[in-house]
């Protein structure tokens, strides 16, 4: 039986892996791994260090050793460690940006990628701008941080939180053909956007599981 590794920098989002395992991949062992420190510490730095690339890497080669076949990285923030990570050990990682960023690029040639988290927006728009360049097309990317939002949600104002990401939504719209929310904590404004806003609107979590399930079934 295939085992897949959940490394998180919040341990808020093991519950919510906890109900997208129980959907997508029913019949796998998994188990969440998590540090804290490093979502701390890229919020104080702004950016990632050495030393925070080095404590990522030590982890996602623990998940090897600890045996599982397939590590999902729930964070964005942490997209340029993968890459090192990827040169250390020997079985997949997949950025939870991975699929959502793919399918983007696949389905509109004019992306705002909306982030509330500094640390997330210039990773996640720079893996869009990857993915464009496998195209043959030109594609737009706009960026978008509303931090505002961030500070909302980390006191626990959810309305306000969804109202601001909601606001910033609604003033690309009419610029773009594809809107990527570039962090799991808004992927339940999804539909709503999308309904609202009448464009593609991606978020990450299922479009990751969906690429999980595909790599633990296979293996």
């Amino acid at each position: 039986m295939s085992s897949v590794c959940f490394f998180h920098t919040g341990a808020v989002l093991t519950e919510t892996f906890d109900e997208l395992a129980s959907e997508y991949i029913p019949d796998t062992e998994y188990y969440h791994m998590v540090d804290e420190s490093v979502i701390d510490e890229l919020l104080s730095e702004g950016a990632l260090t050495p030393g925070i690339t080095q404590r990522i890497c030590s982890q996602l080669t623990l998940a090897e050793q600890a045996g599982a076949d397939v590590v999902l990285d729930t964070c964005s923030s942490t997209s340029p460690a993968v890459n090192v990570a990827r040169q250390i050990v020997d079985i997949p990682i997949v950025k939870i940006d991975d699929p959502m960023t793919e399918r983007a690029v696949e389905v509109g040639d004019r992306i705002a990628v909306i982030a509330t988290a500094a640390s997330t927006l210039e990773p996640s728009t720079e893996l869009v701008e990857r993915k464009a360049a496998r195209t043959d097309r030109p594609i737009e990317i706009q960026s978008s941080l509303v931090d505002d939002a961030f500070e909302a949600r980390q006191n626990g104002e959810t309305e306000r939180h969804d109202r601001l990401v909601t606001e910033r939504a609604r003033e690309v719209a009419d610029d773009v053909d594809v809107i990527v929310l570039a962090q799991a904590s808004m992927s339940h404004l999804e539909n709503e956007l999308s309904e609202e806003t009448g464009l593609t609107v991606l978020s990450s979590p299922d479009l990751a599981m969906e690429r999980i399930a595909d790599i633990a079934h296979s293996s």
